[in-house]
């Protein structure tokens, strides 16, 4: 994967191919020592954004059948596979991500997070993500003036786990209905109470705790927070829609209207 600015058009997007891909990873959680709180905040919520939405992806099984192996997509969509990853990687979110968020000296819980965010790696390389990274990229390239802390001052910023994570509990709302049960299951994963809920309120259940952990880690209050309005709507849905890599992963399609009501959605997160 190789993510780049794509300057003209004021978007974040990336290149997906095969070769890309890494031989060999190291993981070292003295790497992430010096990560100010609000780094490691932003970087632990991309992770748990990863694992949601590979486990919460259209199903492998509901994509086209390439003409050749050779073919196929880099995402696949969710499949049993993936699946193992992600519930893993929300597990250990579910238990570390506060903690190392808040104290750089956890090396327990740094540890722990690196494992996370590379079983989520292994779940989305292959399953794909949805929704919150394709409209991540726009709330990235169109940032006015906000600069998060922790971060360098020199030009405006909007880090990326925090591009997803604000639209995370609007889309996860959206997305509920294709499949309550999946949405049902991530949010146990990540330690919601999920006895008795109704099909209904698996949206809203898994949303609330999502916002649960951007309030525990003072995520910006949705997009508003960062400088975004109503009128900036339009620009932010085109930056959207070219992101088929992973758009069209989202268990429910979602029309440029949708796209706008889940921007509008997103501009309070609580």
């Amino acid at each position: 994967m190789a993510i780049f600015d794509l300057t003209r058009m004021r978007a974040k997007t990336g290149i997906a191919h095969r070769r890309l891909k890494p031989t060999l990873g190291y993981l070292d959680p003295d790497n992430t020592r010096t990560m100010p709180p609000q780094v490691a905040a932003s970087t632990g919520l991309d992770i748990l954004s990863h694992a949601i939405e590979s486990f919460t992806a259209m199903p492998y099984t509901g994509r086209p059948m390439p003409e050749s192996p050779r073919m196929r997509p880099a995402y696949q969509g969710s499949n049993p596979i993936s699946d193992i990853w992600s519930l893993a990687s929300l597990d250990i979110v579910n238990k570390y991500l506060v903690r190392a968020s808040k104290d750089p000296g956890d090396d327990e819980a740094r540890g722990k997070m690196i494992l996370a965010a590379s079983y989520a790696g292994v779940g989305f390389g292959n399953a794909g993500v949805h929704l919150p990274h394709g409209m991540s990229y726009p709330v990235s390239g169109h940032v006015k003036s906000w600069v998060a802390e922790g971060y360098s001052k020199d030009h405006p910023l909007v880090p990326h786990g925090f591009s997803v994570i604000l639209n995370a509990p609007a889309v996860f709302r959206f997305t509920a209905s294709s499949n309550p049960e999946r949405h049902l299951h991530a949010a146990s994963a990540l330690g919601a109470n999920v006895t008795g809920v109704k099909k209904e309120d698996a949206g809203k259940v898994l949303a609330d705790r999502i916002t649960w952990f951007m309030q525990q880690l003072n995520t910006p209050n949705g997009l508003k927070a960062i400088g975004y309005s109503s009128s900036d709507i339009p620009a932010l849905v085109e930056g959207t829609i070219p992101q088929h890599r992973v758009t069209k992963l989202s268990p429910r399609p979602a029309s440029p209207e949708d796209l706008a009501r889940l921007f509008e959605d997103a501009m309070t997160a609580w």
